[in-house]
């Protein structure tokens, strides 16, 4: 199934209402993950950037979702699953349509085929309210005409807002590597700090080692690049320091979720930072990014993740699941 088309006639974006937003805004897909196999059918909540507000909220910070969820009874579901984290949405993005699904057809050896059916466009959006930390990534950075207006949002950021980006590459619904990659680097350009998995890298830089991975992104003009390695835990490098942090020893149930908990938990200390006095000038420009910041960055993530990991589905932790 492919993507819809983008509509002939499009309203005119409007004006951002007056309010008071919370510190982050994430941008990004919240769709039903449909599981096809020969024990039956099954739906859960999914998209990457969905489960990182979450992550956040559930982390006690305050987050407001841009994303485009149907009025259909999948949308209302997605939508009781997000609130119940304490995630509020963008106005305007409940929209009178039926809600993005992607379905994944599993064999007998429980080998996965994916078919996407999903909506992604932002005309509802004109602009974003003053805030302190805007998140993108995932399949809203890369498929049109939505993307368009994620790379606009990032660009209208203010100085000194702090952008965080996880291209989360899904090679199904992406054209050529040399389009994807463009099109990441493109947005790393806008970002301060970058996340990317090992499967990422390789896909995009399949000739480069992690850590020329790693250098290669902060000659894009971001103050952190981190790279995420699954059980042997993450690279993390800027210009001051160079960090390679073992992973935590748990029984896995299974691995959904894990890198959005890894980049809440980075943005949760990003924001944390922010609250104990760091300028924000400090993390655009990465002046703030030593050895000790990345230490602590990268620590707390890996706790994070490693909790996901040993749950079943994307069910991130709260901060007394991490002080436990």
């Amino acid at each position: 199934m492919s993507p819809e088309p983008e509509s002939a006639a499009q309203p005119a974006p409007s004006a951002a209402p007056a309010r008071t937003p919370g510190p982050a805004i994430v941008i990004g897909e919240a769709l039903t993950d449909i599981v096809i196999s020969p024990n039956g059918v099954s739906e859960h909540p999914g998209g990457s950037p969905m489960n990182v507000a979450i992550g956040l909220a559930r982390l006690g910070d305050a987050v407001e979702l841009v994303t485009r969820i149907g009025s259909d009874a999948r949308g209302g579901e997605l939508k009781r699953h997000i609130e119940a984290s304490g995630v509020a949405f963008f106005p305007g993005s409940i929209i009178d349509e039926p809600t993005s699904t992607g379905t994944a057809l599993l064999d007998e050896s429980g080998a996965a085929t994916y078919e996407f059916d999903i909506r992604w466009s932002l005309e509802f959006v004109g602009e974003l309210p003053a805030t302190a930390l805007v998140h993108t990534g995932s399949i809203a950075a890369f498929l049109t005409p939505g993307a368009s207006d994620v790379r606009r949002l990032l660009a209208e950021t203010p100085v000194g807002t702090i952008v965080t980006f996880d291209p989360n590459i899904r090679p199904s619904l992406l054209g050529s590597v040399e389009t994807a990659r463009a099109t990441a680097e493109d947005l790393m350009a806008l970002s301060n700090v970058v996340k990317l998995s090992d499967e990422d890298a390789e896909w995009l830089y399949p000739a480069l080692s992690p850590s020329e991975v790693l250098g290669h992104i902060l000659t894009l003009g971001p103050a952190l690049a981190i790279m995420t390695r699954g059980a042997s835990g993450a690279l993390l490098v800027s210009d001051l320091a160079t960090l390679d942090l073992p992973g935590r020893r748990v029984v896995v149930a299974d691995t959904i979720g894990a890198g959005d908990s890894f980049m809440s938990a980075s943005i949760h200390t990003l924001l944390r930072m922010l609250g104990e006095g760091t300028a924000p000038e400090s993390l655009v420009d990465g002046s703030a990014f030593t050895a000790e910041t990345l230490t602590r960055l990268g620590t707390f993530a890996i706790d994070c993740a490693a909790i996901t990991v040993s749950r079943s589905g994307a069910n991130p932790p709260n901060l007394a699941d991490v002080s436990a």
